[in-house]
């Protein structure tokens, strides 16, 4: 892949995964979330370029986001890993298994950080388990399909 587009690749996903962000940011956010962008963690499967675009978008939605510094840190941390984590995977099928376990583990555990004294004040285990929930809804929900759909045009898409 040319340098180029790579980085329009990347640039590309970041862009896309705010917007996501942005349009559905009653339900992207809090312990009870459906982070509709969070399909888009599938693309490492099909390009290596999905891995930096993915955190980059989840930086820039979190700077806008309500969280602060923590969640920039840590949520760009958890789709770090992650999207490299969905790139090694042997099997299509797998691709959506580490968005959900990282987020539900880092996530979880920030906003149960974030929560602690509140009155939305939740444990730890709980907190973790609807996140990974949410994360099931979309990256098996919507994100499995979208490798699907993106499967019949990948070496369109991804040269």
């Amino acid at each position: 892949m040319k340098k180029t587009s790579f980085i329009t690749q990347a640039a590309m996903i970041a862009a896309l995964y705010v917007v996501l962000v942005e349009v559905f940011k009653p339900i992207s956010y809090g312990m009870v979330q459906v982070r509709v962008a969070e399909a888009l963690t599938v693309l490492p499967y099909f390009t290596f370029a999905a891995i930096p675009g993915l955190t980059l978008g989840v930086i820039i939605s979190n700077i806008i986001g309500p969280y602060g510094m923590m969640d920039i840190v840590f949520g760009s941390s958890a789709t770090l890993i992650a999207a490299y984590l969905s790139y090694k995977m042997p099997k299509k099928v797998l691709v959506p298994i580490p968005p959900i376990v990282v987020n539900a583990i880092i996530i979880g555990a920030m906003l149960y950080y974030i929560f602690l004294g509140t009155p939305d004040a939740m444990p730890l285990l709980p907190i973790m388990g609807w996140v990974g929930i949410g994360q099931v809804i979309v990256c098996y929900g919507l994100g499995y399909p979208l490798i699907k759909v993106l499967e019949k045009h990948k070496d369109k898409l991804f040269q």
